[in-house]
């Protein structure tokens, strides 16, 4: 007969990496798709990663929180396609390539042409690959990595031209002459998602400029003028960069403004401004007159000379603050009306650059305002600004290699405007400042053509589906997302680079005709007429076999840049159309999956209907504004319908001091060491159980050590003791099964335990809750079954025949730990896999040969006690509790107790301890239990706040419900004891958790209260219960010295004991106890002992020499 697996030790390490090379030999993945075939389909996304980076430990959390759900599902019975992608254009793969050339945008199509450079990109992409993979695989991550969707890819991009085109024939693409987001150091426009990824909004520190705009004297403005020489409107602004493009001045309509006659703190002269009264004492001390003012004080007097409303100022001309060069699209600097004027901080007047801000340029154009773009594409200034000319408007676009002026290009504006009279105040102001997703450099908003989607259109769709989304947290897609969608400005398509896909839009010059190509057969049939028209000379797309999707085929052609280029069309008038030079934006590559990754709608239709929309995704919290946004959008515009049904958001992974991980900052986890060290399965149970996915996890080491040692650890021990005596017994599950009825009552409660828990697994499983998984499993293991079951049924397995109560046992035991191993299997995959192996091969009870071919257990009803559980529970406080009384009198378990006293607050509460008394005399070791009145007053309880609770819970009604607590009588404690709940008021309800109930402690005794019980411990030790004591440890350690000399459990001994007048009344009075625990045939004290004896240290300075013959 074959015998279950023993095991030295516990090596997780090991585990995981025979069971992997058997999966790897084996090709389990494959095995368990197709098992899954002609079964019900689970829809799973995979959001692509770029491999031209290492993979970090957070893909770690990441890819687990993907392979858990999926391998549950296919446990459940489902088909669960998982195919594997690679995002392989953007800024990311741009930059590098650039890194690694040593060149920047301008050197391309110049120093390297653009073939060369996306050949470069092309192999860039790829370079981590093979890392992502062993990751991939090491950890465990089942997804197709073999036949992978490829972004770059001609079939890929083929699918979204087709997007692309049904927008454009649904006339939501547009092309617009607008101000955005901008990134110099990338040469790229930046779409808003982009812009609001985490962290891409930073605190700086810039120079602040309020200039002094003088007001040219004529008749528009003779109104303000009564005698002075000169007044100047004041304007605050945090970019003095874009002071040489100021074309305008806005005030508000309705606001209060003032002329003032003050001193300009820099030369002490007298000076008239015009600015809003209500930011006066922003600048400006009161109750000091102008007489008073001397030369270098700080505080400035003002006094009010006239009053006027912003509407009085509109039209008012003044003065080019920097003269480099004059708009030629419109007027210039005038003062203008704008609703977006307030007085919440500045001056109350604001600068207007057309060129640099979105609202700015609005207004000016509604006003015939032109604009001055006197900065460049690069961030430089340009040849007409002469003092500054070729200079970076912001620090941060200097390389190392390049010449830094002394002063920053702000600060050198300030100092021109101080110098010119023009300058009423400057100083460093903080404030949040948007930086490139990529360059992590600072960007700006600047002029560009570029081509739009009109998410706007389907903005309140796209709510209305987004509320059908379950989102984990609720609180995303409540909150982040569905705030995103709330303030929803239309999609800024275009990317000014080389390497990603092209808009597959052709004009005219004149912009009057356009094509928007759908397919290769389309782009081919184009070009046909493009050479018959005598514009091309030959068609590029040749070789290509219409209705062929062979690799080989769609490998002809290269649908990139340059190649799509050269390619000129023809328009229905006979016009040249010429491609619109921007590539797409990278994340609508990646939004595209769904469709792009089976070549929808080319081939694959059927199977798209399968697969669409996903079940589940999971991604970082940072792709909320990128792929989750762009997934849903493009499936709203298209297709009417959410793209995924459950979505899962995981958090930030920290180092262990809440930490960004970083290579400088030398606190990132390679994960491939952690791996190795720690194995997968260890790592992905910490970092499920730790922190729910969607919080932000402080990773750390030391939590991984604990969840091998407490959970893994006492499953492997679990493990051990059952195969220690099964393997002794023979018991390999042949015997007929043992009805539930038949079985002792502690195999009956911890078979309803087993049947709740599974139902609560799978309930969380389905919730897609994986913490409250690994939570309940650990609960159950450690406390329930380890900690309670086996430590009550030990002796069924070591002591006595091989009959029904020892099967029941074996029986009862294996069942738990074969489901432990099925339903842990999706978070454990390696270890659980040991163990469901290790039993099956011996029992033969599963036809699945693994645990991931396995089926997911069902909770079965009829198996569940409640009542059965309720009293075991309670059982297991009143032993926690008084357990925890003897650590803290240091009153050791094998010292016996006279009694312990328990308030009982019914007869329910007293019948469920009494059904259970045997269970607590053992458990405790105690002689007797007595019970009281729940309102005796032999006990005076006491109530508390629980503030770590009241805290998240109430928030700023915590002072009030502690306050409330704190007045607690006996009766308010007894009734939320009872009821478990208390209400404050009718707007406050606090439960059992929110306090903590303790009670006095009496003489002689040690008291404590938890969860409404109360136990009262006896800790006063009696001679007798004294000599007990001293017998018990005398049992533990002849138990241990069999041990040591490798005796079976059941060979009989021989004990010769050395006279010791300490334990002489100990012996003698517990002698059957002594040898019935031992399996000692002969217990005999002797004088001296004249053979080998080992001297054992009992307790208190207490030893004995002992003599142990095996028979």
């Amino acid at each position: 007969m074959s015998k279950y697996k023993e095991y030295k030790g516990l090596s997780l390490p090991n585990i995981h990496k025979a069971v992997l090379k058997e999966w790897n030999e084996k090709n389990l993945f494959q095995e368990c798709i197709d098992k899954g075939k002609g079964k019900p389909i689970f829809t799973f996304y995979e959001g692509p990663p770029s491999a031209n980076g290492m993979p970090g430990i957070h893909h770690v959390i990441a890819r687990t929180i993907k392979d858990l759900f999926c391998r549950y599902k296919s446990l459940q019975g489902y088909q669960v396609n998982r195919k594997a992608g690679w995002d392989t254009h953007g800024l990311p793969v741009e930059l590098g390539v650039e890194k690694n050339l040593g060149i920047t945008k301008e050197d391309i199509g110049t120093t390297i042409s653009i073939e060369d450079y996306n050949k470069a990109c092309r192999t860039d992409v790829m370079k981590y690959k093979g890392e992502w993979e062993k990751l991939t695989n090491e950890m465990g991550y089942w997804v197709d990595m073999d036949k992978p969707y490829v972004t770059y890819d001609n079939k890929y991009i083929e699918s979204v031209w087709w997007l692309l085109s049904e927008m454009h024939r649904k006339d939501l693409l547009y092309k617009g002459f607008t101000i955005q987001p901008y990134s110099p150091k990338a040469g790229t426009g930046l779409s808003t998602h982009e812009l609001n990824q985490p962290g891409c909004y930073k605190d700086v520190k810039d120079t602040s400029a309020v200039a002094m705009f003088k007001i040219l004297e004529d008749e528009k403005s003779a109104f303000l003028f009564d005698g002075e020489q000169e007044i100047s409107f004041i304007a605050w602004t945090t970019t003095p960069w874009t002071l040489p493009s100021n074309t305008a001045l806005a005030v508000g309509k309705k606001i209060n403004y003032v002329k003032v006659n003050t001193f300009n703190s820099y030369n002490n002269k007298p000076i008239t401004i015009v600015m809003a009264k209500d930011l006066l004492h922003k600048y400006f001390t009161e109750d000091i007159s102008l007489s008073d003012y001397k030369e270098g004080d700080k505080q400035l007097p003002y006094e009010i000379v006239k009053e006027y409303i912003g509407t009085d100022l509109n039209g008012v001309n003044y003065h080019q603050l920097f003269p480099y060069k004059q708009p030629e699209d419109g007027d210039a600097f005038r003062v203008i009306l704008a609703d977006f004027v307030t007085t919440e901080d500045g001056t109350g007047i604001v600068h207007l650059a057309p060129s640099f801000g979105a609202d700015d340029n609005l207004v000016a154009k509604q006003n015939g305002i032109g604009s001055l773009t006197l900065v460049d594409g690069q961030g430089r200034f340009t040849e007409e600004v002469t003092d500054l000319a070729g200079q970076y408007v912001k620090e941060e676009f200097y390389t190392e290699k390049d010449e830094k002026p002394k002063y920053p290009a702000d600060v050198q504006i300030v100092i021109n405007l101080k110098d010119n009279n023009q300058l009423f105040k400057s100083e460093k102001y903080e404030h949040s400042y948007p930086h490139c997703w990529r360059t992590d450099k600072p960007i700006l908003y600047y002029p560009m053509d570029s081509w739009f989607v009109k998410t706007t259109d389907y903005k309140k769709r796209m709510m209305e589906l987004n509320n059908t989304i379950n989102w984990k947290p609720k609180s995303t897609g409540e909150g982040r997302f569905g705030n995103w969608l709330e303030n929803l400005v239309d999609w800024n398509l275009s990317r000014s680079r080389f390497w990603g896909i092209p808009i597959p839009i052709w004009r005219t010059e004149d912009g009057e005709e356009e094509i928007c190509i759908s397919s290769v057969e389309m782009l081919q049939a184009e070009v046909e007429k493009s050479v018959a028209a005598g514009i091309m000379t030959t068609n590029p797309l040749s070789e290509f076999e219409l209705g062929n999707f062979s690799e080989e085929n769609y490998n002809t052609f290269d649908l990139h840049r340059p190649y799509v280029d050269d390619i000129v069309l023809v328009s229905t008038e006979g016009k040249v159309m010429k491609r619109e030079l921007d590539l797409i934006d990278v994340w609508f590559d990646s939004g595209s999956m769904p469709y792009a990754q089976l070549h929808y709608p080319f081939e694959n239709k059927e199977l798209f209907k399968q697969n669409y929309p996903a079940d589940f995704i999971a991604e970082g919290v940072d792709q909320t504004r990128g792929w989750f946004f762009t997934l849903h959008a493009i499936s709203t515009m298209l297709f009417d319908s959410v793209a995924y049904k459950n979505v899962v958001s995981n958090g930030l992974v920290l180092d262990k001091n809440g930490n960004k991980m970083s290579k400088r900052l030398g606190n990132a986890t390679d994960p491939f060491i952690t791996l190795d060290k720690y194995g997968a399965d260890a790592c992905r149970w910490y970092m499920i159980s730790n922190a729910q996915p969607w919080d932000n996890l402080k990773f750390d080491v030391s939590g991984i050590e604990e969840v091998q040692r407490k959970f893994f650890g006492t499953l492997y021990n679990t493990y051990s003791f059952f195969t220690l005596y099964a393997n002794i017994d023979g018991f390999s599950y042949s015997e007929d099964e043992i009805s539930l009825e038949k079985r002792t009552e502690i195999d009956r409660w911890i078979i309803s335990e087993l049947n709740t828990l599974i139902a609560e697994v799978e309930s969380n499983y389905e919730d897609y809750e994986p913490t409250k998984v690994c939570r309940l499993v650990q609960d159950f293991v450690m406390n329930k079954l380890s900690n309670w079951h086996i430590r009550l049924s030990r002796r069924r397995f070591w002591k006595g025949e091989y009959n029904s109560d020892k099967i029941s046992a074996y029986q009862t035991l294996y069942e738990c730990l074969e489901k432990i191993a099925i339903i842990s299997a999706p978070i454990a995959p390696f270890f659980m896999e040991r163990l469901y192996k290790d039993l099956n091969e011996v029992s033969s009870k599963q036809n699945a040969t693994s645990v991931h071919l396995s089926v997911f257990p069902k909770s079965d009803e009829s198996k569940i006690d409640s009542d059965l559980e309720e009293k075991m529970d309670v059982a297991q406080k009143i032993t926690t509790m008084a357990l925890s009384l003897r650590k803290k009198e240091r009153v050791r378990v094998r010292q016996p107790l006279q009694k312990i006293m328990i308030p009982v607050s019914g007869d329910k509460m007293k019948d469920q301890i009494n059904s259970v008394q045997d269970i607590l005399l053992s458990e405790l070791n105690i002689k007797e239990i007595e019970f009281i009145s729940a309102d005796s007053d032999i006990l005076t309880k006491q109530i508390k706040p629980n503030f770590k609770t009241l805290g998240p819970k109430f928030g700023k009604d915590m002072k009030l419900i502690a306050s409330k607590v704190n007045q607690f009588t006996s009766e308010d404690i007894k009734k939320i004891e009872v009821e478990g709940n208390f209400v404050i008021n009718h707007d406050i309800t606090i439960d059992l958790s929110d306090v903590e109930i303790s009670s006095a402690d009496i003489p002689g005794w040690q008291v404590m209260s938890q969860d409404g019980i109360t136990v009262a411990l006896d800790v006063t030790i009696s001679d007798n219960l004294q000599e007990e004591g001293l017998a018990r440890e005398l049992v533990n350690r002849i138990q241990n010295i069999r041990k040591d000399k490798d005796f079976k459990v059941t060979d009989k001994i021989e004990i010769t004991v050395e006279k010791n007048e300490a334990m002489e009344n100990a012996i003698t009075n517990n002698f059957s106890y002594i040898c019935g625990e031992t399996l000692a045939n002969s217990l005999e004290v002797v004088n001296d002992l004249k053979n080998e004896k080992i001297n054992i240290d009992l307790v208190d300075g207490i030893s004995l020499n002992i003599d142990i013959k095996k028979i």
